[in-house]
């Protein structure tokens, strides 16, 4: 099954499903207020005075029927990572497919960790597309325009609802992400605790056996 890349989203014409995916920021768990009015039965710290906890959504949404999938991970945020986010996602999102799809584009940034000279994003992405039987376009948007990523919005929505919010732990975050909507729809939000190796560089030789496919 091909893995097609696009620089320009736009020069995609097809009609369909269409994916946005991306990463946002780290969400650290605390009283703190997170810069909003705090909310709950306790004043909330003004500032994140050291909490360690922390965990990175990273999500997957369906810009026909808004529907979003977020994996909040605990470890950093890598090639392997996203692969896995998009295959938890996209079952999910295929289980409400009638019928056959013949290739879906992912718009996504071109950050590093999806880099297809230097990390096993490639590598990964080939067998999650043997495995789900059907090709998948990347549509990488140029340097910096990546607020024009239509899940850029949904992590918008997803930060504003939980401002002010006291995520004392990881299920009240998670139960306040699952309250948000996004174009009247809540998001399925799962946990990882995977941990994921940094700075894994693909080889010569796995670029070319990616190359050929």
């Amino acid at each position: 099954m091909p893995i097609e890349n696009k620089d320009h989203p736009g020069e995609d014409a097809e009609q369909g499903k269409r994916l946005s995916m991306d990463g946002t920021a780290t969400v650290n768990i605390g009283a703190c207020a997170r810069g909003g009015q705090p909310r709950g039965a306790h004043n909330a710290r003004a500032h994140d005075l050291g909490g360690k906890e922390h965990y990175i959504p990273c999500g997957i949404v369906d810009e026909a029927t808004a529907q979003l999938y977020v994996t909040c991970g605990s470890s950093s945020k890598t090639s392997d990572g996203i692969v896995e986010t998009l295959a938890a996602g996209w079952q999910g999102l295929s289980a409400k497919e009638p019928g056959e799809i013949e290739r879906v584009p992912i718009q996504l940034d071109n950050g590093s960790e999806r880099s297809g000279v230097r990390t096993p994003f490639l590598p990964r992405l080939v067998p999650l597309v043997e495995t789900i039987g059907t090709p998948l376009h990347l549509l990488s948007d140029p340097p910096y325009p990546s607020t024009y990523n239509p899940i850029e919005r949904c992590w918008g929505m997803m930060a504003w609802h939980g401002h002010g919010a006291q995520l004392i732990d990881v299920e009240t975050m998670r139960e306040w992400a699952k309250r948000m909507t996004w174009k009247g729809v809540h998001p399925v939000v799962e946990l990882s605790r995977k941990v994921y190796a940094k700075g894994v560089s693909l080889s010569k030789a796995a670029r070319r056996a990616v190359e050929a496919r």
